[in-house]
This record gives structure tokens, sequence and C-alpha cells, in this order.
């Protein structure tokens, strides 16, 4: 194709990768630039617009992780065929392991549960929450909006807004003490008939949280661009409970084609909806990140779900939802008896924590830390050169490791039990209980991990299985 014409402003705040990135997500969408269209080499763009190769490297990757574009070796990037969207405007875990699974002590434990233990914002925290006990302060001693009080919903809205992409009002945010509260609250809010399809192998607690409320689900299989069209027409879903931005546990990343089918595929019907569990996306690591399914959707089909368990902490026990408009009305007239279970003193604190700027502060240094421990974590790995792969997007709070030694996945945590190493099987988070890879793959998560015992816990690994 011809070079590509923009104008880029090297003294805008938007970093100059993304105003070309932005640019060609553009003309791919508006049809400018066709499907099966090759882009001009880094070579001839870098100078073309006289910018460096690697600005357009790092736009042409966010493109191709969002499946706009593919790379073709020794080829180059391609333009995608997009699927026909109806009006697309853009611009945890597994199944509990329990600590008594093992009789044996364990050195290093790469849990997925948790975070770093010594970065929490202490001294903000305590300071504000001073300064929110206030004697004449009548709020803090009343239930309060059954939704949540609206200072901490207008916080999040906010946020939600700059930093995904999401579209909704303060009114439509339900907070509750656990994204498993909110699960409930939906089952009780959709009809009674609903079949919820769940990722297989996906997050540990929705088939024990679905038998135990007797709603129907089904295990819908996922391939690396997310769950299958096929199967989910096989099912007789209605309702999906997928994780786009970073799909647990495969780490992969939905790219925008399967996100437009499975919007049509919602859009199909009255009673579908999708429910989208955003549970770690505030940890992306290269590029920008990828923007909520939620805010593709306009015809009020997505019910997005979020928490401060891995930003913050898991123990303070703040998730929330936004619903539709007209699943709001609903739930106003059904549910609103529900009070919100978070105590009005924490959600104060939160609300200040968001609008005095700490949040903002506070992931940016997560995602510094995080991103560390990862390339340590990778580098450990790779440095043995025994042909383990990484597997998933360089996000969140874990990462796969197929060994490739031959070892089932229980030959591999017991030998790294007897270590003193606890990994966990990627299987245990299949929702039929089934092996899924008989390479051997295991859930690696690093949040709690020291940087200092990255190194060891991998070499005490290399000497269990190599």
């Amino acid at each position: 194709m011809n070079m590509l014409t923009c104008t880029l402003d090297s003294d805008s705040r938007i970093l100059l990768y993304e105003q070309l990135y932005l640019f060609i997500k553009s003309e791919i969408r508006s049809g400018k630039i066709p499907c099966h269209t090759k882009l001009p080499s880094k070579r001839r763009l870098s100078s073309h617009l006289k910018i460096s190769q690697n600005t357009i490297q790092t736009a042409y990757e966010q493109l191709a992780e969002e499946g706009y574009i593919e790379s073709i070796e020794r080829s180059g990037f391609y333009v995608n065929k997009l699927e026909n969207v109806i009006k697309l405007d853009i611009e945890e875990p597994s199944r509990i392991i329990d600590s008594q699974d093992s009789l044996l002590a364990v050195d290093y434990d790469f849990s997925y549960h948790g975070v770093d233990l010594n970065t929490f914002p202490y001294t903000t925290w305590r300071k504000l929450f001073k300064e929110v006990i206030n004697e004449d302060d009548e709020e803090l001693l009343l239930l309060g909006d059954p939704r949540g009080h609206l200072s901490l919903r207008s916080c999040i809205a906010e946020y939600l807004h700059q930093s995904r992409g999401v579209n909704c009002y303060a009114s439509q945010i339900i907070i509750n003490s656990g994204t498993e509260f909110l699960f409930q609250i939906l089952i009780q809010l959709l009809d009674e008939d609903s079949i919820y399809g769940i990722e297989n192998p996906g997050y540990e607690k929705l088939n024990l949280l679905f038998s135990t409320n007797q709603a129907k689900f089904r295990a819908i299989d996922i391939d690396d661009d997310g769950m299958k069209l096929e199967e989910i027409a096989k099912t007789e879903s209605n309702i999906l409970c997928i994780t786009p931005a970073h799909q647990f546990p495969s780490g992969q990343v939905m790219p925008i084609n399967r996100r437009a089918q499975i919007l049509n595929w919602a859009n199909g019907k009255d009673d579908r909806y999708i429910i989208e569990d955003d549970y770690d996306s505030e940890f992306k690591y290269s590029g920008k990140p990828i923007p909520s399914l939620q805010g593709l959707d306009n015809n009020d089909k997505v019910i997005y779900m979020g928490s401060f368990s891995k930003s913050l902490s898991p123990s303070l026990r703040i998730s929330y939802m936004v619903l539709p408009a007209h699943l709001l009305a609903r739930y106003m007239e059904k549910l609103s008896y529900i009070s919100c279970p978070v105590p009005m003193m924490d959600q104060k604190v939160l609300a200040r924590f968001m609008e005095d700027g700490h949040f903002e502060k506070h992931l940016n240094k997560m995602r510094t830390i995080y991103k560390k421990k990862r390339e340590l974590l990778v580098k450990a790995i790779k440095r043995w050169n025994t042909g383990m792969e990484v597997l998933g997007a360089e996000a969140g709070l874990h990462l796969l490791l197929r060994v490739n030694n031959g070892m089932t996945e229980e030959e591999l945590e017991l030998a790294a039990l007897l270590n003193k190493v606890k990994v966990y099987g990627v299987s245990k988070y299949d929702a039929d209980l089934k092996k899924l890879d008989d390479r051997g793959t295991v859930l690696i998560g690093y949040a709690t991990k020291k940087e200092s015992d990255i190194d060891m816990a991998v070499s005490r690994l290399h000497q269990a299985w190599f």
C-alpha cells in the first residue's frame, strides 16, 4: 500500500505510538485500509513519518494484539478481515487449592492469590481513615444507598471511563463485597431459566457458585482467541461469563474479531447477555490497555464486573458491577432491599483515595513492580534453556508455564513439592476436571513473590523437573 499519511504531534500528552495506533485502527475500521492490505515496513514508515522504528513496532504490536492486523513471518503486517459488527463504536482463579492438599511445608508458593505485601499505602490509608471518621457525619452510621455510596460510585464510573473505556453513570454501579456476591445478585436478577456459559478452563468458583444456587450452566471450551462460537451454539447458553482482557487461566487477550462475534451473538436475542469479568485489567505491561468489551456495546448487552482485590488488596472486599439501564430498573424494583455490605467508612476512605489521585499513583507504582517481577521470572526460566515455554500475554499477575519434559501435571506438582515449591496444574481450572494438556502445563503466580526469591524458586523448579 501507499505510505500512511497522518499528522503526529510530538508535543501531545498522547504518546506517538498511541497516536499512530489510533490512526491506523480508525482507518481499518472505516474501511479506508481494506482487509489483507500489507502495512508499510517499519523502516519505510519510520523514514516517511520521521519517527523511530520502535514507535512503529509498538503501534503494530498493539494492533496485532487486538486482532486488527497479523504478522506473517518474513513478509510483514497484514490487515485482518473484521466482522460486520452492529454499530461498533470504540474510540479468580481456579478451584481453590486447600493448604491441606500437601503435608509438605513449602518455601516458595507460586499461588495466584494475593498481592505484593510490602507496598500497600498504609500511611495514606491511615491518614484518610482518620479524616473520614467525623462525628458530625451522620452518614457513617446509616445504611445508605443499597447500590453503595454515591461518592465511591462516581469515582469508579470516572475511573472506568478513563482507564477501560466503560460507558456508564454512577447510578448504574452496584458495589458489593466480592465477585461471588455480585454473581448471586445476577442469578436472582436474571431469568430463572437462564443458562450460563462459563469458560473452560476458567474461574474456579463459577461452577460451584452456579451449582449451589441451582442455576443452570455449561462449560464452554476456549481457544487462543477466547470462548469458541461454535461451542456456544451447542450449549444453548444465553448468558456468557468471560474474561476478555486477560483470560483466566490461559492469559490470552480476546482479539477484536472474537469480541465482535460475541457481541453479535448477544444481539441475536433479547435474553442474551455477556458478563465481562475484568478481574486484573489494570496490569498490562506492553502497549496500552485493551478496551473493555462493555465499551464496544451499544445495545446494553454487557454486564461489567471489576474489583479492587488485585489493585489494592483482596482483604478490602470491595467489588462492583455496571448494569445496563433496563437491568438497573429491574434491580431497583426487585432487589433494592439488599443492603450494600461494604462498611460506609471503607467506602468513603476508598472514594477519598481515588478522588485525591492516590489510586492512580498506586496503580502506576504496582505496574512497575509487577512488570519487574514478571521480567525476572521469565528471565530466570529462560536462563536454564530447557525448552520451557512461557504462555499468555504480558499482563496480569500470573503466567502459564509449559514444561515440556514428559511429566504430567501431577508429576510436575509433586516433584516441585518435594523441592518445597508449590505450583498449580492448569487442569485444576477445568470445569469438568479433565486433564487439558498431557504436555504438562502449570500456573505460576508472582504477585506475592519477593524479587530476591524468584531466581532461587525457579532454580528449585529446575532441579525438580530436569
